[in-house]
């Protein structure tokens, strides 16, 4: 058994939902009503995404890092002064 590690983000909607989307598969998304909802969604489409690829015969893309950025707001632009 093959074991798969992906980044999901997920994302609140102006309707309220929640949109969950891999990166790493690219056209891999779901949503749902709540947060938890929207995670067990993007599970099964993950799911499914890597046995489509299978089944065509093409790569599971595999991640290989993740880096995080801190942003802190309010935060100002660097102008230099000649």
């Amino acid at each position: 058994m093959t074991q798969y590690n992906y980044t999901v983000v997920v994302e609140r909607d102006e309707d309220g939902l929640y949109v969950a989307s891999c990166p790493a598969l690219q056209g891999c998304y779901t949503q749902g009503e709540t947060y938890e909802e929207a995670m067990e969604n993007i599970k099964d489409a993950i799911k499914l995404h890597i046995q489509a690829r299978k089944d065509l015969g093409e790569p599971i893309p595999i991640e290989q890092t993740l880096e995080k950025v801190e942003i802190i707001e309010p935060y100002e632009a660097e102008t230099s002064k000649a």
